[in-house]
């Protein structure tokens, strides 16, 4: 069983190890106090609340981020597959680290205002 968010970045192929280094760094670079844990049995970032999720997948990394984030951030995110909570971010172009700070930084706000 995963115990640590390194764990679960070891535990991927090598060849996306990498990605998930980025993903992890730039959600750590925006809210550095954040608790990181698994939860869900993939990486999980507290911030006053529930931050941000993401998991490696067949063809993609999953960003997990409560609403309405997704929403407000609607043309940002044209080019990528979201629902109302998730961002698919497919493996095979470059991790996106500036959206994925101001995703992380939207969520932040809205943590600290009590949302």
């Amino acid at each position: 069983m995963t115990e640590t968010v390194e764990d679960y970045i070891l535990s991927a192929r090598e060849d996306v190890q990498p990605k998930l280094r980025l993903v992890r760094k730039a959600i750590l670079e925006v809210a550095p106090e954040a608790r990181e844990s698994i939860s869900y049995r993939i990486p999980y970032y507290d911030y006053k609340g529930r931050l941000i999720w993401f998991g490696l997948f067949k063809g993609h990394i999953g960003l997990y981020i409560r609403p309405p984030v997704i929403a407000q951030h609607r043309k940002e995110l044209a080019g990528y597959e979201t629902t109302k909570s998730a961002v698919h971010l497919r493996l095979d172009v470059d991790v996106p680290v500036a959206l994925i700070k101001k995703l992380v930084r939207a969520r932040k706000r809205i943590n600290e205002a009590g949302g």
